[in-house]
């Protein structure tokens, strides 16, 4: 167990709380269209995980389970009881994780791009990813990572989510890059989904990489309440690519 420092919450609008926890790579930045849509009618509740925004980079590893403990210690920090949470990608392992441990602070779910555990395929790259981003800082990765979270149309089109997961990627410390990665690879939590008792939508690009695909179907097969979204044409950050239907899906679960 890691004892991880409370991260900053950002706070912003009214009405039923919801989390949105980023991926891997960026901040909490990510949010900031869902925030402007959804403000007047939710309170949208963010924050940087270790190593990324302004979060610092922590002197040891962590795992999913550290993340999980310190957002509901987070929560308890700030008064909040009980919200929605969602999470992309690194953000939806911990709010599965979350969901199944503390059900009791868990309102809805929602698990966007994101697996119950890694491959061990894609456990090596992750691996490997975190050894580069090291090695080389990671500036070295973030044309890879455009190409993985973006179709080829939306890239060449440019604009600025394509500008702020180019930016911010590259702004990464390669050490909290990395511990990421590795928490990453550890992650397993396959063993709680039938534990989840919050009704959930799974959201997913319809051109992200085939192991998000699978784990998308995989989650909509074991998890007792739950609904599936494709959000088309996106890959891995296709609540970027397609903000409006990623906005409707979630207002539409969240009531």
């Amino acid at each position: 167990m890691n004892a991880l420092p409370l991260p900053r919450l950002h706070r912003v609008g009214r009405g039923a709380p919801v989390v949105l926890m980023h991926c891997l790579g960026v901040d909490h930045h990510i949010w900031r269209g869902t925030v402007d849509a959804l403000r007047e009618q939710y309170e949208l509740i963010t924050y940087d995980f270790p190593g990324h925004g302004a979060s610092p980079v922590p002197a040891s590893r962590y795992a999913i389970e550290d993340l999980s403990r310190q957002l509901a210690e987070t929560l308890r920090a700030n008064g909040i009881a009980r919200a929605h949470i969602a999470g992309v990608s690194l953000g939806g392992l911990v709010a599965q994780h979350f969901a199944a441990h503390v059900p009791e602070m868990t309102d809805r779910l929602v698990l966007i791009d994101t697996v119950a555990s890694y491959t061990p395929e894609w456990r090596q790259r992750l691996l490997d990813r975190g050894g580069e981003a090291r090695a080389k800082g990671t500036a070295a990765l973030t044309e890879g990572v455009l190409g993985a979270w973006f179709t080829a149309p939306f890239i060449e089109a440019g604009g600025t989510e394509v500008a702020y997961i180019r930016r911010v990627f590259a702004a990464t410390p390669a050490e909290g890059y990395a511990k990421a990665c590795e928490a990453l690879i550890d992650a397993t939590c396959e063993p709680f989904a039938a534990r989840i008792e919050a009704p959930t939508m799974v959201m997913c690009g319809d051109q992200d990489a085939p192991i998000f695909l699978s784990a998308a179907q995989w989650l909509h097969a074991n998890i007792k309440t739950v609904s599936l979204t494709w959000l088309k044409p996106g890959k891995h950050a296709a609540l970027l690519e397609q903000p409006q239907q990623f906005v409707s899906a979630l207002k539409t679960h969240l009531g």
